[in-house]
């Protein structure tokens, strides 16, 4: 890996790695290969387009679209004018990204193909000024056209480390998406804790996959840390497995990222059984908690890739926790383990009150990291809340520490289940469910109970083909878990419900058993 020390700004690192390996492959998206020269000549040129539109540091500009490797020349060429990004989840409904686009103050929207009818959907008092990429319609100047057009100059606009180079917002599943402001010392930190031992770290020689949404700070994570390292960085234009099987002996792929869901849709395929991923060799995943079955499918299916459990959120550049793959190993009792901080972070358990608790005891995860956001945007009451005193940032998330140091997650706060007077904590049910060979995925919430105010319910996918009933799951997670933590009652459905990262809206799953009720808890 090229040394990261003398880069400051995103802008910088795509000049030092232009002038390091001209030649190199930067970005493979279908047909289109580009190198680090062209996508150097091609962020400057951007910059001084958005700059044509009247963009000026500090903007907001929209991106509307699935990954494309043209996402990441208007994420250069924006960083490199000083102006923030802000890439838009797709899978919303206009009136959720109208609201996204009016809160961060975008008045330039690039979109993506099958995206074209959105704007005109959009509820907002003013108009946007809209580029089409790859053709998402003919009413708007095509990006390749504008960009080229531009000015091929580099002004070196001026951009400071502690500006803000990505706008993302929360996935919503706790309220109002909020915009997490994400600077570029933040990001440049994210990648520098990978040249001490961290994670997410390539040079020259990687092939590193995007195939999570650039949306998401995984998507966007991944494709810049490989080019910022001087990486080849192959982009899909969204998960699919089938596509998938072929993509990654096709490019050599040696790293990517995939939460939960999407490695038990990979390993779920018919075809996975022939597929050849011998040459991955890191296979990082997160953003929910992993069953450790699927984790040792995961092994089956990439030999040769070392597994990394990765625990973070958006609001610290998507930085936490991690798990290296010496782990990986059931035999040493880490594996439903997230392991520790990445170098350079500092992270502790509190109580309600803030205080420190021991060894064994759940409390919040609070992180202090040279990758913490600089706050919410337009949101300085929702800031506040987000820290405790000293710069500890709070993760809503439920977890304790063995006496080792490593760390436990159990669920988000919230979604903790009262019963009896004892705390139960989903995903530990989930995770002792989930290795039944029937059980395709499970989701564990809590209802009312007349008796023990809340009840633990699960509710179950099977696999095709399969069949359980409820006290054939109930006597397997028995030999799991304590008794109270037992499912009282199992659901079979279809399908769960998600958002675009994966993850299981358990506030869904809880409306049903909850509308009649005066209070959402018991």
């Amino acid at each position: 890996m090229d040394k990261l020390r003398e880069s400051t700004t995103l802008a910088d690192a795509l000049r030092r790695q232009a002038a390091i390996r001209p030649d190199a492959t930067a970005l493979i998206f279908e047909d289109r290969v580009t190198s680090y020269a062209a996508l150097e000549r091609r962020a400057t040129r951007v910059a001084n387009g958005l700059a044509a539109l009247g963009v000026r540091r500090h903007d907001r500009v929209g991106y509307l679209g699935r990954n494309s490797d043209l996402y990441f020349e208007l994420l250069f060429g924006a960083a490199r004018l000083g102006a923030v990004l802000v890439p838009l989840n797709w899978r919303l409904a206009p009136p959720e990204i109208g609201a996204i686009v009016a809160d961060a103050g975008i008045t330039t929207l690039f979109v993506g193909p099958g995206f074209g009818s959105v704007p005109a959907a959009l509820d907002l008092s003013r108009s946007l000024q809209c580029i089409a990429m790859d053709g998402a319609s003919g009413a708007w100047p095509d990006f390749a056209a504008w960009r080229d057009a531009a000015d091929p100059a580099d002004h070196a606009f001026p951009v400071a480390a502690e500006d803000t180079a990505l706008q993302l917002y929360t996935s919503g599943t706790t309220g109002l998406a909020k915009g997490v402001e994400l600077g570029h010392a933040g990001v440049m930190n994210l990648f520098r804790a990978g040249e001490n031992g961290g994670p997410i770290g390539y040079g020259a020689g990687d092939v590193v996959l995007v195939c999570m949404p650039v949306s998401h700070v995984a998507g966007t994570n991944i494709g810049l840390a490989g080019l910022v390292g001087g990486a080849a960085v192959v982009v899909m234009a969204m998960f699919d497995p089938a596509a998938l099987i072929d993509v990654i002996p096709r490019h050599g792929v040696t790293s990517l990222i995939l939460v939960p869901a999407a490695i038990l849709l990979l390993v779920q395929h018919p075809d996975c059984a022939r597929a050849d991923f011998r040459s991955v060799r890191q296979l990082l995943y997160g953003a929910s908690p992993i069953a450790e079955a699927l984790v040792e499918q995961a092994r089956a299916v990439f030999p040769n890739a070392g597994l990394w459990h990765l625990y973070g959120l958006t609001e610290a550049c998507g930085g936490g926790t991690f798990l290296p793959p010496a782990l990986h190993d059931a035999a040493l009792g880490k594996l439903r383990s997230c392991g520790k901080p990445y170098p350079g972070f500092d992270l502790r358990i509190v109580d309600p009150d803030g205080e420190p608790v021991p060894a064994g005891t759940v409390g919040e995860i609070v992180i202090r990291a040279p990758t913490v956001m600089k706050g919410y945007w337009n949101n300085p009451e929702a800031t506040r809340n987000a820290f405790l005193p000293g710069g500890w940032l709070r993760t809503g998330d439920a977890a304790y520490r063995d006496d080792d140091g490593y760390v436990y997650v159990h669920d988000r706060v919230k979604n903790m289940i009262v019963s009896g007077g004892e705390n139960v904590y989903p995903a530990e049910v989930e995770n002792a469910l989930f290795g039944h060979p029937a059980i395709a995925e499970v989701a564990v919430i809590g209802v009312p109970d007349p008796r023990w105010g809340e009840a633990v319910k699960a509710i179950v996918v099977l696999r095709s083909g399969q069949s359980a009933s409820e006290a054939d799951l109930i006597a397997y997670a028995r030999q799991r878990i304590a008794g109270f933590k037992l499912p009282k009652s199992v659901d079979f459905v279809d399908a769960l419900p998600r958002n675009a990262t994966g993850k299981v809206l358990h506030r869904t799953l809880r409306e049903r058993y909850w509308k009649t009720q005066d209070r959402r808890v018991s």
